[in-house]
């Protein structure tokens, strides 16, 4: 199997500026895209792979979050210290959450209806209800927060923290600071789970990708990276790790049997963030320069 890339669909001309957070709304089929610069959120069609339309009002859009069941894409507005929720099938926005002074990562507890929200600026992360708003508690973390999600295997929060260089555990509902897990590597960013497999893998400026066992915390491997990474993305099926980095332009797949990089696709300068749809075994590449989304799917 290889990665290859099938596609490309245009997005509107825009600042100088990259893209941000991106994620796949999987019954909609619709892709979304955080644009920095702009402040928007740009939206592709995945069965037509054409650009679908834009929601605005959403200064330093950062992170996006899909949430799969209940039909909502959340949306961090950086620069406004609010969470835009937004409706995936008519792309209307339903309510806008007040968070901390500048959100930016962000998981989604299904079961409760809760987000957490973690912030840049004070190093906080709140819970909030997605329905009223209303923040149900808050932590301060041990330092600046990078991407987040939810483990309901055990039902907490699980935040990368760029120095000290670890994850910071939270409890939810009201959110404690239960554990910090270290990690070897300077910087982690980019963080998504094997859920089969109870590990972690957290992508880190340090060039590295440490895996973390989820039962007790402990960094069982690491595997080298072509740079400082963003986004992250593990396919469950092909068992393989998708980690962009936006230096000089490229994505790593790390076989995660093994444990090492199987392959290295070449994207473009500046393309650190992805999406990816795992129904489809698509992932998607957002391209700052030629402001567009690659898109690549696994080919014999």
């Amino acid at each position: 199997m290889a990665l290859t890339r099938v596609a490309f669909v245009s997005l509107p001309p825009h600042r100088d500026s990259g893209f941000d957070h991106g994620d796949v709304h999987l019954a909609s089929r619709r892709i979304f895209v955080a644009h920095t610069a702009e402040g928007t959120i740009d939206v592709i069609d995945g069965d037509s792979l054409v650009h679908a339309g834009t929601i605005p009002d959403c200064p330093e859009a950062s992170g996006v979050l899909c949430a799969q069941d209940e039909g909502l894409v959340f949306a961090a507005a950086r620069g406004a210290g609010r969470v835009l929720v937004i409706d995936a099938a008519s792309l209307a926005v339903m309510t806008v959450l007040a968070t901390g002074p500048r959100p930016n990562g962000l998981a989604w507890n299904g079961r409760s209806g809760t987000l957490l929200v973690a912030d840049v600026e004070d190093f906080r992360a709140r819970l909030l209800t997605a329905g009223s708003g209303e923040c149900v508690g808050q932590v301060e973390l041990p330092g600046r927060p990078r991407w987040c999600v939810y483990d309901a295997a055990a039902d907490r929060f699980l935040v990368n923290i760029r120095d000290p260089a670890c994850v910071a555990v939270v409890a939810g509902a009201p959110p404690s600071l239960v554990d910090r897990w270290a990690v070897s590597t300077t910087g982690p960013h980019g963080l998504d789970l094997d859920v089969t497999g109870g590990r972690a893998f957290v992508a880190t400026d340090g060039r590295a990708v440490s895996v973390l066992d989820l039962p007790t915390g402990r960094e069982v491997a690491s595997v080298p990276i072509g740079g400082p990474p963003d986004a992250i993305w593990y396919n469950s099926v092909r068992r393989v790790l998708y980690v962009a980095v936006g230096r000089p332009g490229l994505v790593d797949v790390i076989d995660t049997v093994a444990m090492r990089r199987c392959e290295q696709v070449m994207t473009e300068e500046g393309a650190h963030t992805t999406a990816f749809d795992g129904q489809r075994q698509r992932l998607i590449v957002f391209l700052p320069r030629t402001c567009g989304a690659a898109i690549y799917e696994e080919t014999l």
